[in-house]
């Protein structure tokens, strides 16, 4: 039976982070144990139950999907074994849902690729007909694909806030010209790369988000997380044209049934405020994710 890690415990290494999902431990002064905890955040609340399997999967998609990219930009995996930088008691903990990564000067930009009009994109073309200064054509509807894959950054925020949507300009001014246009060159390619490989599996993907870092050399890193369902909307192919046509989303792989259970739970017969903490998640709606997520990554790897 693996074993379900909420909130890792990794004494024999300094912690440096813990994020939404992930806990970061520092590896000498040049690598970093990243481990996929089986925590899971629904509008920016870090839910108190553990979805069985979640960092496993995620660690598993991550990996399947790097070793299909690599070609188009490197990225941080070191190839060694995570078990082998900690202690034979905490092995449990790291196998199966970790990662050794180089450690690299991240850039404070989410790299967000959209193919398809969806969630705050849709929002914003309903209001300007642009989704993060980039213009879009009239008469899109809501998961409507786009004439081409588009390029629209998020600046990162601390754990519990929204990520910002930014403009182009604006992570020119951040980063500079030249990496702006390296980082999203890349990110486009790295997309359309992958919706190819994805749909060849009946499954759609709406929209994405890279991060990348720098090496000691300065060259651009594709590090951690990558198109997994906590990153990326998935569609099935099959729901699609349905959905288009009543001008809804498709289902997606990811944590909506528990997105959905929090917009109906009533606390003192009100709404869930969506400020922690979390009302506590029944057992049906963290199985029913665990299938999704299951699905997802049985789907595409087969």
């Amino acid at each position: 039976m693996a074993t379900t890690v909420h909130t890792s415990s990794i004494q024999s290494l300094p912690l440096l982070a813990r994020g939404k999902v992930r806990d970061n431990y520092a590896v000498g002064e040049d690598r970093i144990l990243m481990i996929a905890s089986d925590r899971l955040s629904a509008f920016d609340v870090i839910m108190g139950e553990p979805i069985p399997g979640k960092g496993e999967i995620l660690t598993k998609m991550a990996l399947w999907w790097f070793d299909r990219l690599g070609g188009i930009c490197p990225n941080h995996l070191t190839g060694e074994a995570p078990e082998s930088v900690v202690r034979p008691e905490e092995v449990a903990q790291v196998t199966g849902r970790s990662m050794l990564v180089k450690r690299l000067k991240p850039i404070p930009v989410e790299a967000v690729v959209r193919g398809y009009l969806a969630g705050s994109g849709w929002k914003e073309y309903q209001e300007n007909r642009e989704v993060c200064g980039v213009p879009l054509p009239e008469g899109l509807i809501n998961s409507a694909k786009l004439p081409r894959a588009i390029f629209t950054p998020a600046a990162k925020a601390a754990v519990g806030e929204h990520d910002e949507n930014i403009s182009y300009e604006r992570v020119v001014e951040m980063i500079g010209p030249q990496l702006a246009q390296q980082i999203r060159e890349t990110s486009i390619a790295l997309y359309e790369t992958a919706a190819e490989i994805a749909l060849q599996r009946g499954m759609i993907i709406a929209d994405t988000k890279f991060e990348f870092g720098l090496d000691e050399t300065g060259q651009l890193v594709l590090m951690d997380e990558v198109l997994t369902p906590d990153s990326s909307r998935y569609w099935p192919v099959e729901g699609y044209e349905a959905a288009l046509a009543a001008g809804t989303n498709p289902p997606s792989y990811d944590k909506q049934f528990v997105r959905d259970w929090l917009e109906s739970v009533r606390i003192n017969g009100k709404p869930w405020d969506k400020t922690p903490p979390a009302p506590r998640l029944p057992n049906d709606v963290t199985e029913r994710t665990a299938a999704k997520y299951r699905e997802a990554l049985e789907r595409l790897t087969g």
